[in-house]
Order: C-alpha cells, then structure tokens, then sequence
C-alpha cells in the first residue's frame, strides 16, 4: 500500500472509531440529556403524599378537595411541578390534586426511565381513582407522553396534553441527524403508538412558537387517535416553556372540564 492510500486508510479508521465513541456516548449519557431533575420548592408536610411503590418511594405534591373529581399532573422534563399548586388550586377548588415528582425529581427516590415513569403513572393514577371516580389526567411535555400512556390503558375521564408530541424518538433523530438514534435510543416515549387506544375527550394545547416540539410533531400525533377524540388548540404569541404563563391557559383547560 503506497503511502497516501495508507494515510487515507488511517483517517477514515480514525474517523470511524470517533463516530462510534460518540455513538457510544450517546447511548451512555442519553438518559442525562432527557432527563434534567429538580428539587421540590413549594408545600409542606400538609401537600406532600409518600407514595410508595415496588422499588422507589415518590413524592408526590397534593391538595385535597372533596367531591367525585380530581387532576393528576405530570410535568416537563424540567419542571419544579409543586410550582404549580398555587395557581392550580386556585382555577380548580373543586378539585383534589396530584402533582408527580418522577423518580429523581422532588425528593422521590430511584432514577428516571421511560418504564419506571409509566409504572409509577399507572400506580398513582390507581391510588387516586380509589377515592375519586372523575380523574382528569394532564401531562405538560415529556410528562404528555406519560400522561397519553396511562390514557390509553386506565379509564380517565378526560386527558390534557400540553405541548405534546408525536415520539421523543423522531424529535431525537431530528436533533441528531447522523446517528441510528432508533438503535441507540432506550426511552423513545412513543406516544402515538398509544394515541388510539384512547377513549376519553382529549385537548391539545400547543405553543404557537414552540421551539423545542415543532408544530407537525403535534399535528401528527393528534392524527394517531381516533376520529372525534381529539381537539387542537394552540396559544398565540406563546413558546415552549413560557404557555403556562399565557393568561388562557389554566381557562382553556378548566373550559373543557
């Protein structure tokens, strides 16, 4: 082998080898660029319930109310959710609420995974379906994807998705265009695979500058349910992160309640 061809040999060796580490890199640390934890800034002993499950102990932020209705809330991927008791409780008195600190997150114990989230959904949706019978469950972000789960496999009466998504799959492949991100992939939260087995009435909230959830991610998963089911609804001026702040937000979602 002559010397150029040699060299050449050497460089795509080199390239390949620093393809793979970061294909490696990505599928070590993914969890890390999914989730982002944080700590639990608002309540006390009086708005705090220990829910504790198979292999974790989770905290989960609460108002009671009495009456047949209540709301389960799962967040963002970087959502303080005890943030939004004070605002909650006032739109929604008649209603007790459940706010979900994933593992991780809040003072729950054990790490954050696509499974565990799901399992833990499923548990406190079944706690609280034990003395409500009128269970409204909304999931903001990452949190639609697991709120579209418990959905599709508990009988909630209505469910709310802020910000949703087709698959965190495709958002990651968009993001990272040059890696088999299917492959590498562990929580793809693939939320249309679970968008037809929904049966209650379902709202769509989207931002219409969203920069994090392109609009067609949302489109596409509100095509997935079937036909009547779900309504989309989108927030003007608003981005990703600041639609909860949009003085329509909490009345959107209390007018379909």
């Amino acid at each position: 082998m002559n010397r150029p061809a040699r060299a050449v040999t050497i460089f795509l060796a080199v390239l390949l080898l620093a393809y793979l580490a970061v294909c490696g890199a990505l599928f070590a640390y993914q969890r890390s660029l999914i989730y982002f934890p944080q700590p639990k800034s608002w309540g006390g002993p009086a708005t705090t319930l220990n829910l504790k499950v198979k292999d974790a102990n989770l905290v989960v932020t609460t108002r009671y109310a009495a009456g047949p209705k209540a709301i389960i809330y799962f967040g963002g991927n970087a959502e303080d959710v005890s943030a939004n008791l004070p605002s909650f409780s006032e739109t929604f008195p008649t209603h007790a609420l459940y706010f979900l600190h994933y593992r991780g997150y809040g003072g729950s114990t054990g790490s954050p995974t696509e499974a565990a989230l799901q399992s833990d959904a499923l548990a406190l949706f079944d706690h609280v379906g034990k003395a409500y019978s009128n269970v409204v469950v909304v999931g903001r972000s990452l949190g639609s994807g697991v709120a579209v789960q418990v959905a599709s496999q508990r009988p909630v009466s209505r469910l709310i998705l802020v910000t949703p998504y087709n698959s965190i799959q495709e958002l990651a492949a968009q993001r990272f265009p040059y890696f088999p991100i299917r492959w590498l992939l562990t929580d793809k939260f693939e939320s249309w695979k679970y968008a037809a087995k929904v049966t209650a009435p379902t709202l769509l909230i989207a931002a219409e500058h969203d920069e994090v959830i392109p609009a067609a991610s949302t489109e596409e998963l509100r095509t997935h349910f079937k036909a009547g089911t779900a309504v989309l609804k989108m927030l003007p001026g608003t981005s990703h992160n600041s639609i909860s702040q949009h003085p329509q937000y909490l009345p959107l979602i209390q007018s379909v309640l």
